[in-house]
């Protein structure tokens, strides 16, 4: 089955947001990108990212009506939040935002421009001004993507297959330092027993997150 790079853009950042934007690169070059119109509301702070109009959307097929391909793998930078919007299809999802993190910690910000520019430099500027349209994205994933896997095969872990990736990926996912909160940058080892429990009692708290705050 098929491995596809996604990306979407959206109406909002939260749990509410629809898609208005969706793009997939699958690793024989097939490419897709299409837009959608929405029910709700486009925020401002999501038109100053993606700078997609309501206006521009008018003539769109609705939001509801996108449907992933078929495929057993996705790849993306953040994919959770691509995932969910895509309505949380039963596939394996890789992300190269854990990747990356795991890859290059030294790295100022994990972001997919800022990544671009820390992988390829000069050579990246371009591809960057593109950010934000989600077909540019997911070409911008996938070199990103292709650096992961030549990083991981430098650090002697096996990549023969997706499913090899996959698994690198899940072993990323899983933080050894706090990236958020009154203890964000303390590894997870220091982070103060006290906080451990009162993070683990919330609801919406990350499964990778969960996972080594209790390992």
């Amino acid at each position: 089955m098929k491995t596809l790079i996604i990306d979407t853009e959206t109406t909002n950042a939260d749990g509410t947001a629809e898609i208005i934007e969706a793009a997939w690169l699958d690793m024989d070059g097939g490419e897709y990108c299409e837009r959608f119109k929405p029910v709700g509301t486009i925020t401002f702070g999501a038109m100053a990212v993606h700078h997609i109009m309501p206006d521009d959307l008018v003539h769109c097929r609705d939001s509801a009506e996108f449907a992933l391909p078929a495929c057993e793998f996705v790849i993306g930078h953040n994919v959770d939040f691509d995932w969910k919007v895509m309505g949380r299809p039963d596939v394996k999802r890789i992300c190269t935002l854990a990747l990356c993190r795991y890859l290059w910690p030294e790295a100022d910000s994990h972001k997919q421009g800022a990544m671009m520019y820390f992988l390829f430099g000069s050579d990246a500027q371009e591809a960057v001004k593109g950010a934000h349209n989600a077909l540019e994205d997911v070409k911008m994933c996938q070199q990103i993507f292709f650096s992961c896997v030549g990083a991981l095969i430098n650090r002697g872990i096996c990549c023969d297959t997706m499913e090899d990736i996959w698994k690198a990926s899940e072993i990323a996912r899983v933080p050894t330092v706090m990236s958020f909160g009154m203890h964000k940058g303390t590894a997870i080892k220091d982070v103060p027993e006290s906080y451990v429990k009162w993070l683990l009692k919330q609801p919406d708290v990350d499964p990778y997150l969960r996972q080594a705050l209790t390992s």
